[in-house]
């Protein structure tokens, strides 16, 4: 008599098994999902600005609220490819709730960042104010700095400013002529005007390059004195790590950028930073006299200071020249002492922390869009998407 086989015990496995009444995506879902909250607080949002891009007449259009819910759940997830969006909206079950059954195309979702730009820039506003509201985005302590972000651009593909200013300068002799036919007279002002502009050195515009597929986009230096075609994403970070304010620009140096971005943290959280902390290349006096104006507790580096505070301390050295600007003086006596040289460095593990997420984890080490104006609504959207993820960990 054989011996009677032996059979694990599976759960019951039938892929072709429907059942016969669906289940709510809330039943399938933990309640402490994040969609959920996204759901909520953008629910939650003054979104006048965007429905006043649309009129009652002509082709329907998706509710602004439904795509603003499923972009910042894609920069959530790392899905900021509009053709990867229009897949997970049909498949990922956090998705299909904040659609509601709805199926945007690639072209819809791209068209949606591209003509709300500013709606975008207020929406970052709102969800700040509602985070501080709820004890969240505490302003006493805030950390600046910069990242090198990739633009959408071959670096291969360039075009050189000379090429371009013959370029303009031919098309303005032929805007002279518009009839294009030989023989007639160039007016002799435009004339004289256009041989001084060519008689000028090229020497510095010649040098600098400009991509042909984005030409917002600027070579900027990296560490190592490598050079990336890219933006400079720049962040103010709040000590519980939400980000208070973001920007993109196209600036070589971040010394330009220090009072800028106080700025810009006072005008979203309509309060002003009691205490901001930068690395040294946000340094310059002008900065230091800027902070001091504005009744703020700077701690920001000269890049002496920096190499002593890197060394343990010890005696800074001044370099040739010896330091007479009364802000760089007491900033280096702060910054020698224990206190001061602790709440400086505390500066790493508040802004870094959030670049290093930003990066890594939701994949911003390139921009998927094209122009300044662009780029900068996909770091807007990456910031408030940040925030929410922030206050969703927070919760649980």
């Amino acid at each position: 008599m054989s011996e009677r086989r032996r059979m694990p015990n599976y759960f019951a496995y039938s892929p072709e098994q429907a059942e016969l009444l669906p289940r709510h995506v809330r039943d399938e879902l933990a309640k402490e999902h994040l969609c959920f909250l996204i759901h909520e607080v953008v629910e939650g949002q003054d979104l006048r600005r965007f429905d006043e891009a649309y009129s009652e007449e002509g082709q329907r259009a998706y509710d602004p609220r439904m795509m603003l819910k499923v972009w910042l759940y894609g920069f959530a997830v790392n899905v900021r490819s509009t053709r990867k969006l229009e897949q997970r909206i049909q498949e990922d079950l956090g998705f299909r709730y904040l659609a509601g059954g709805l199926r945007p195309d690639h072209k819809t979702l791209s068209e949606f960042l591209r003509r709300h730009g500013e709606g975008i820039e207020e929406l970052f506003t709102q969800v700040l104010s509602w985070a501080r509201q709820a004890g969240m985005a505490r302003l006493g302590r805030v950390a600046i700095d910069s990242t090198r972000i990739q633009a959408n651009a071959s670096p291969d593909r360039l075009e050189k400013r000379e090429r371009e200013q013959v370029r303009r300068w031919r098309r303005e002799m032929e805007s002279e002529d518009p009839d294009q036919e030989p023989g007639l007279a160039v007016d002799p002002q435009a004339a004289e005007r256009l041989r001084e502009q060519m008689s000028k050195p090229l020497a510095m515009a010649s040098s600098e390059k400009r991509s042909v597929t984005d030409p917002d986009a600027r070579f900027l230096r990296e560490r190592g004195g490598r050079f990336r075609l890219g933006y400079s994403g720049e962040l103010a970070v709040s000590e519980d790590h939400f980000i208070v304010a973001a920007r993109v620009t196209q600036q070589a140096a971040d010394t330009a950028s220090l009072l800028p971005m106080v700025d810009e943290v006072e005008r979203h959280c309509r309060e002003r930073p009691r205490q901001v902390l930068a690395d040294s290349g946000f340094y310059s006096g002008a900065n230091l006299d800027g902070l001091k104006t504005r009744g703020i507790d700077g701690y920001v580096a000269d890049t002496n200071l920096t190499a002593a505070l890197k060394q343990g301390g010890g005696e800074i050295k001044a370099g040739n020249r010896r330091v007479r600007h009364g802000e760089t003086l007491r900033m280096r006596e702060k910054l020698g002492s224990p206190s001061g040289r602790r709440t400086y460095l505390y500066r790493k593990a508040m802004v870094e922390p959030v670049i290093g997420s930003l990066k890594q984890h939701r994949g911003l080490r390139q921009f998927l869009r094209r122009g300044l104006r662009q780029v900068q609504t996909e770091w807007l959207l990456a910031a408030i998407s940040y925030n929410l993820t922030r206050s969703h960990c927070l919760r649980r």
